[in-house]
């Protein structure tokens, strides 16, 4: 599948998928930049992504980088197909979950992200679903 990118500095590299059995590809950060403990920052991505129609790109940090960063990834993390404009670099919004500033090196592969297909549903409102209810929420331990 060719999706098209564009890149807000070329010295940077174009997403990578690492191994050949990689579902995700990995995300970099444009700039440097320190978290202070407890900070959410936005850290740009350096890429302004099309998502084919009938996908979304999703989000996450590289398996490694809440143990070795302390960072985890906040918000939605959801990349709409219409979100591809000429001011719309995709953001990876971290926050420093530790007691200690993290710093973050430009071009460190910090998150990844992978395409989703989508499907849009069309509502059936109804009064009730079924008769009898599993337990709420919480239910199952």
């Amino acid at each position: 599948m060719k999706i098209r990118i564009a890149r807000i500095e070329k010295d940077l590299p174009l997403p990578e998928y690492q191994t050949e059995g990689a579902v995700a590809f990995d995300m970099y950060s444009r700039v440097d930049a320190v978290l202070a403990p407890k900070e959410l920052k936005i850290l740009p991505s350096n890429f302004i992504i099309e998502v084919p129609k009938g996908y979304c790109l999703l989000l996450a940090p590289r398996s490694s980088t809440p143990k070795k960063k302390g960072l985890v990834l906040r918000s939605s993390n959801l990349i709409d197909q219409d979100y591809h404009g000429p001011n719309d670099e995709i953001g990876l919004a971290f926050y420093n979950f530790t007691e200690k500033p993290v710093e973050v090196k430009r071009g460190e592969r910090i998150a990844q992200g992978f395409l989703v297909p989508i499907l849009r549903a069309e509502w059936e409102e109804t009064e009730q679903i079924k008769d009898s209810s599993r337990g709420g929420f919480g239910s199952t331990g």
